[in-house]
């Protein structure tokens, strides 16, 4: 047996602690593009049509500290993506964020398929 993997903070213990980790926000990449897509469908219908209707100007600290939160939550579910920043910009600007722009950030970030494993996709 190899000295790295025979002591207790040996590699094969560390890849085997990290595999029975439970995955961050859900089962999968799925799960995750889909709980992204929610939160930011929400966020855009708050932004757009709650806080300008109910409380014009004085949401917006809650409106920028809202970005931020959104921000990092998709950061965490689908990772870093160019697509947030100009998003998180554009957001900050007051009355070009009447447009849905969490909704089409995460919408182009998840745009391609998802493939499930590499033999699905070898021809028969």
């Amino acid at each position: 047996m190899d000295e790295a993997t025979s002591e207790p903070g040996g590699r094969k213990e560390m890849v085997e602690a990290r595999a029975r980790r439970p995955r961050f926000f859900g089962a999968g990449e799925a799960a995750r593009r889909r709980a992204a897509l929610l939160i930011a469908l929400a966020v855009d219908a708050l932004q757009i049509l709650v806080f300008p209707a109910f409380f014009p100007g004085i949401v917006s600290p809650f409106d920028n500290t809202l970005d931020v939160v959104t921000g990092i939550f998709m950061i965490l579910l689908l990772g870093w993506h160019l697509a947030f920043l100009p998003t998180f910009i554009v957001e900050v600007v007051p009355f070009v964020d009447l447009f849905p722009s969490w909704t089409l950030a995460v919408l182009f970030v998840t745009r391609k398929k998802i493939t499930s494993s590499p033999a699905a996709d070898s021809p028969r």
